[in-house]
């Protein structure tokens, strides 16, 4: 099932099942990255990373260190729709990779949200 992001009045479509979102939190400057796949029509996050720890990101219980990276599940069910947030304050967007390609999305406060789901058959 492919995958549907609307941005900025726009939507682009890509044939992934599976994607890699990331990016770097305003305050503290460190990389986040979720693995996620699309399944039944939902998306699913599989496992999540963040480099480092600091104020209001401390890695939770069950979390592994690995090359430098705190590694976890989230608990987290199936979502219908993922939306974030485009504030400018940080040092880039939100970056979407699948199958070998990546995007930047919401690079700039005036982009509004993002809007991330399965596409309807």
């Amino acid at each position: 099932m492919p995958l549907c992001i609307l941005a900025g009045g726009k939507t682009m479509t890509l044939a992934a099942a599976a994607f890699t979102l990331s990016w770097t939190h305003s305050v503290e400057k460190t990389e986040w990255r979720e693995s996620w796949v699309v399944k039944d029509g939902k998306l699913l996050v599989v496992e999540s990373s963040v480099r480092g720890s600091g104020a209001g990101m401390e890695p939770p219980e069950g979390s592994t260190f690995e090359d430098g990276w705190w590694v976890y599940r989230p608990d987290l069910p199936p979502q219908q729709k993922l939306l974030l947030a485009s504030s400018g304050a940080t040092a880039g967007g939100w970056q979407l990779c699948a199958a070998g390609d990546c995007v930047e999305l919401g690079r700039e406060a005036a982009s509004g949200p993002i809007d991330i789901r399965a596409c309807e058959d």
